[in-house]
């Protein structure tokens, strides 16, 4: 191989892996906030991590501050802690809370 081929080549690969890290970082992860209505008068404030691993942050009404990761989830977005004690589920611009089975905040809206 000569010189001019071989520089050309490292120049290409260079080029190539300077643009995927470019795509990556502009494609990275993306935050979307939400404030939920909730029944009883309680709400909840939401900052969702799309991205690999995607999560959710909360600010409950009664003053609690979590951070969730997403779980498996049949419809809709689940976020759980380890033991599934703290649930918070989400579809559309609807959304529910379950502490150890009970529904702690339920009938959660946020405008479209």
């Amino acid at each position: 191989m000569n010189f001019a081929l071989s520089s050309s080549l490292l120049v290409a690969c260079v080029f190539a892996v300077a643009l995927a890290a470019s795509a990556q970082t502009a494609s990275g992860p993306t935050t979307v906030r939400a404030t939920f209505t909730c029944d009883a008068g309680k709400t909840v404030a939401a900052v969702f991590t799309n991205g690999a691993p995607g999560r959710v942050a909360l600010v409950l009404s009664d003053g609690r501050k979590l951070t969730l990761p997403q779980a498996l989830s049949g419809s809709g977005a689940r976020y759980a802690n380890a033991d599934d004690s703290f649930v918070f589920w989400n579809k559309g611009p609807t959304a529910f809370i379950d502490e150890r089975g009970t529904p702690t905040y339920s009938g959660c809206t946020t405008p479209r």
